[in-house]
C-alpha cells in the first residue's frame, strides 16, 4: 500500500522535531557454505562472499536516505554462527575469523559486523567451546565485531555451566580492553530464546533457518512516542495506549517502506522490522522520559515496570497493525548507557539493578549496557546472568545479558563509550555471594511451560 501524502507530511515531522530515524539495516548473510578443514581457506571464502553480496549495502542505504529524507543510523551485516563454520577447522583458536570480519567491515564502510556467536543452550559442541574461549581475545583486537552465545531457551532449560564460563570470558574481556574501560563487553551478549532474525547489535547474527542472504530493518522512535504522550497528559491509559498504538503504527509503516526499498534496490529478499524503541544517549531519544512523561517522578521508582509494560504492549499492538513482518526483539530497549533519562536515573538513585532486572519482565531485551564496579566477582556476574536467563525461560521471552565489569573503577565513577554506546555510571552490586550455587554446575532442566507439543 502506498504513502498518503499525509502520511509523508507526519513522517517528515516526526523526523524534524522527534528524532525519529531507522537505526539500523542490517544484511544477513550464510556462510555456513565458506567452511573448511583449513581455517585459512574458510576465512577468505567467507570474506569473498560477504563482499561479494554486502558490496553495493552502505551505498544503496545512503541513496535510500538521501530519497525518502529519513535517517538511517547504521549500516551493519550479521553472518552464520562462527561456531558452526569454523567447527570444520582443526584451528583451537577463531581469532582469525573475528580479524577478517573486522578487516571485511571496514572495507565495507560498516558500522558493526555481528555473528561472533555460538549456541549452547542445551550442550556446546568442541566449534562451540572453542569460538567461546576465542571471544577476549578476539573482542579485543577488534573494532567492530560483536559476539553473542545462546545459553538458554524455554525449550532446553539454563546450562549454568555455559554461564559460568561466560561470566569468566566477560571478566577476560573487560580486562583485555581495560585501557578502554573494559569496551569488548559491550560487544558482547548473553541471550536467553536468541531470535534469529535480530538486526540489533550486539546480538545480531544470522539464523539457520534464514534465507542465503536478507535485509532486517531496526526502527527507533522514542522522541515520537514522547511527545505523543505528552499530548495527553490528563488521558486514562486506554486513550494513552490508543495514542501510542497509532504512533507505532506510522513508525512501523515506514521502517518497512525503506526496508523494502532497499531489499529492492539490491536485488535481496526483505526480512523483518524490528519495531524496538531503541534509545540513544541524545536529549530527547529517551525510553526513560516515555516512562516519565506517563507521570512518573522518575524513572526506577514505584510505578515504572507497569508503566514499561503498557509500552511495550501498545508499540507491539501497532506495530502488528502496520506490517505483517514484524520480528527480532520488537518493544523497548532499557539500555542504560545508551538511554540520557536511564543515566540521569541512577544519578538521582531512583533506578538500581534489581529495579532494572524486574524491568525487563516486560521490556524488550534485558541487563542491556550495564557498568558495574571492576571488582565484582565471576560468581555475581554468573548470577546476575542467572537471574535474567530465568526470566526468559519461564516467561517464555527473549531475555540478555550486557554487562561491563569496569576495571578499577567503582559505584559513583562515570564512564565514557562514545557514540551510540554512550556513558554508563558504576552501578552498585549486592556483595552477598552467590558462589556456591552458581558453582553447582549442570543444567537447570526446561520448565513445566516447554511442555506444549
Amino acid at each position: 500500500m502506498p504513502f498518503s501524502t499525509q502520511e509523508i507530511m507526519e513522517t517528515i515531522t516526526m523526523v524534524e522535531n522527534y528524532h525519529f530515524d531507522i537505526r539500523t539495516v542490517t544484511m544477513g548473510i550464510n556462510i555456513l557454505d565458506c567452511a573448511d578443514p583449513e581455517i585459512k581457506v574458510a576465512t577468505r571464502k567467507s570474506s569473498e562472499k560477504i563482499l561479494r553480496l554486502a558490496e553495493k549495502l552502505v551505498k544503496t542505504v545512503h541513496k535510500v536516505e538521501r530519497t525518502y529524507g529519513i535517517p538511517i543510523i547504521n549500516k551493519r551485516i550479521a553472518v552464520t554462527p562462527i561456531s558452526l563454520v569454523a567447527q570444520a577447522s582443526k584451528a583451537n583458536n577463531y581469532l582469525d575469523f573475528a580479524v577478517m570480519l573486522d578487516r571485511v567491515a571496514a572495507e565495507l564502510g560498516i558500522d558493526f559486523i555481528g555473528g561472533f556467536s555460538a549456541l549452547v543452550h542445551k550442550g556446546a559442541t568442541p566449534g562451540a567451546t572453542t569460538l567461546i574461549s576465542s571471544i577476549p581475545e578476539a573482542l579485543a583486537a577488534t573494532a567492530k565485531v560483536c559476539s553473542s552465545v545462546n545459553v538458554a531457551t524455554t525449550k532446553a532449560g539454563i546450562n549454568m555451566d555455559a554461564i559460568l564460563q561466560m561470566a569468566q570470558v566477560i571478566k577476560e574481556t573487560a580486562a583485555r580492553t581495560a585501557d578502554r574501560n573494559g569496551i569488548g563487553c559491550a560487544k558482547l551478549v548473553v541471550f536467553a530464546n536468541t531470535p534469529e532474525d535480530n538486526p540489533f547489535m550486539a546480538g545480531a547474527f544470522h539464523g539457520i533457518g534464514e534465507p542465503e542472504a536478507v535485509i532486517n530493518i531496526g526502527i527507533s522512535g522514542p522522541g515520537v512516542v514522547k511527545a505523543a504522550v505528552e499530548r495527553l497528559p490528563d488521558a486514562d491509559f486506554r486513550n494513552l495506549v490508543e495514542e501510542i498504538k497509532r504512533v507505532a503504527f506510522k513508525i512501523t509503516r515506514a521502517g518497512e517502506l525503506i526496508g523494502r526499498k532497499v531489499s529492492g534496490e539490491l536485488n535481496v529478499p526483505f526480512g523483518i522490522v524490528d519495531l524496538s524503541l531503541a534509545p540513544t544517549p541524545a536529549v530527547g531519544d529517551s525510553v526513560a522520559n516515555i516512562l516519565e512523561a506517563m507521570g512518573l517522578e522518575r524513572c526506577g521508582c514505584p510505578g515504572t515496570t507497569a508503566a514499561l509494560a503498557i509500552l511495550n504492549d501498545a508499540v507491539k499492538k501497532g506495530g502488528a497493525m502496520a506490517s505483517s513482518a514484524i520480528g527480532g526483539l520488537s518493544g523497548a530497549f532499557i539500555p542504560v548507557s545508551e538511554d540520557a533519562g536511564m543515566i540521569a536515573a541512577v544519578q538521582a538513585g531512583a533506578l538500581s539493578l534489581e529495579k532494572l532486572e524486574a524491568m525487563t519482565c516486560v521490556c524488550s531485551v534485558g541487563l542491556d549496557m550495564i557498568a558495574v564496579p571492576g571488582e565484582t566477582t565471576v560468581e555475581t556476574i554468573a548470577a546476575i546472568i542467572a537471574d535474567e536467563m530465568a526470566i526468559g525461560v519461564i516467561n517464555n521471552k527473549t531475555t540478555a545479558v550486557r554487562i561491563i565489569p569496569v576495571p578499577g573503577k567503582t559505584v559513583g565513577d562515570m564512564i565514557e563509550f562514545g557514540g551510540l554506546l554512550g556513558t554508563a555510571p558504576i552501578m552498585p552490586v549486592k556483595n552477598f555471594s552467590p558462589a556456591k550455587f552458581v558453582r553447582r554446575g549442570g543444567h537447570i532442566p526446561a520448565p513445566f511451560q516447554a511442555l506444549t507439543n
